[in-house]
């Protein structure tokens, strides 16, 4: 794809999503999925008032020429814009894969949706602290978790939890191993006026925190289960390839009789088929029942789709490959 065309083609992509963009300039979307759009090296996500350009190309290098492009129609497009970050995921320093500055000196640090705030580090990590798959997933939170106690286990920086007690939540407990993550869901509790209690704030083991909570016989009305792809502690290991079921039955005595379970895979290589297989079997023994099925926003799956290489694997009946659940307990 030549420069000019590229530059076309995110424009049609900013354009189509226009509509999307709040005139305050609060909120946080996808502008432009190539993986779909035309250019499966770059991915640009909007945050407030700054965007984050994510280079995929492998090697780097090959990248370096689409984010020129992609920040030029950025600034063209969007000429409020007052930052830029360009994310080199597939770089050796850790540094470039968590952000570099190419245009401004102030990032946005918060980001409201659907009338809450959340504070953001949009170089905190590789990701930018706040994950635009799971919006819908905490629009449920929203209108379904009133009254109720959550446990969100890998909170991360508890943007699920927040939204649940955005929506009148009564309780809910943040498990994570990093503080600085932590840290971040309790400036989100700040922005929204939410008192913050310490022992909500529980920097653990997930392993090991979970076999407490359940010695302890504690249960949850909703246990938010949202693992990173792999990791591994001495105390066990996740890995949504291979371990999805072992790691929902570390929950499931956590659920209380009559609240939800909600799952969330974003493992690439297993397919939507396989995983509602892994559900299935779950539910056999009725004590669990599947009751909905959370879609990706279009705008993160990508508003056109051009004809590329096949994805690694289906997601259907699921319409990305970040796989949400919501499962009933018995």
């Amino acid at each position: 794809m030549i420069e000019r065309s590229l530059l076309a083609v995110i424009n049609d992509a900013i354009e189509g999503r226009r509509s999307l963009i709040d005139p305050l300039h609060q909120s946080a979307l996808r502008l432009f999925n190539g993986f779909a759009e035309g250019c499966a090296d770059l991915v640009i996500d909007l945050y407030g008032r700054t965007a984050v350009v994510n280079n995929y190309a492998d090697p780097p290098a090959r990248g370096e020429r689409p984010v020129r492009t992609a920040q030029a129609a950025l600034q063209g497009a969007l000429p409020w814009l007052q930052a830029v970050v360009v994310k080199t995921r597939g770089s050796r320093s850790d540094e470039q894969r968590r952000g570099t500055l190419t245009l401004g000196r102030q990032l946005t640090d918060r980001i409201r949706e659907h009338d809450i705030w959340y504070a953001i580090d949009l170089v905190l990590h590789q990701d930018c602290s706040f994950y635009l798959d799971t919006r819908n997933l905490r629009s449920w939170a929203l209108e379904h978790l009133k009254g109720r106690t959550v446990l969100n286990a890998f909170a991360y920086t508890g943007s699920l939890g927040v939204a649940a007690l955005g929506g009148g939540a009564l309780r809910v407990v943040h498990l994570d191993r990093t503080k600085r993550f932590l840290d971040l869901a309790k400036a989100s509790y700040t922005l929204n006026g939410f008192p913050i209690h310490r022992q909500d704030f529980v920097r653990a083991d997930f392993f090991r925190e979970a076999a407490r909570l359940r010695r302890a016989r504690q249960a949850f009305d909703c246990v938010f289960l949202d693992p990173p792809l792999f990791s591994s502690t001495s105390a066990g290991v996740v890995d949504q390839e291979t371990h999805s079921t072992q790691l929902i039955n570390k929950v499931r005595p956590l659920a209380a009789h009559g609240g939800y379970l909600v799952a969330v895979s974003n493992a690439l290589y297993v397919s939507g088929h396989a995983y509602m297989q892994t559900l299935e079997s779950l539910c056999s023994d009725s004590h669990l029942k599947i009751v909905e099925l959370i879609p990706v926003p279009t705008d993160v799956i990508g508003l056109a789709r051009v004809a590329q290489a096949p994805p690694i694997t289906d997601p259907a009946p699921f319409n990305h490959s970040t796989k949400i659940a919501i499962l009933r307990v018995q």
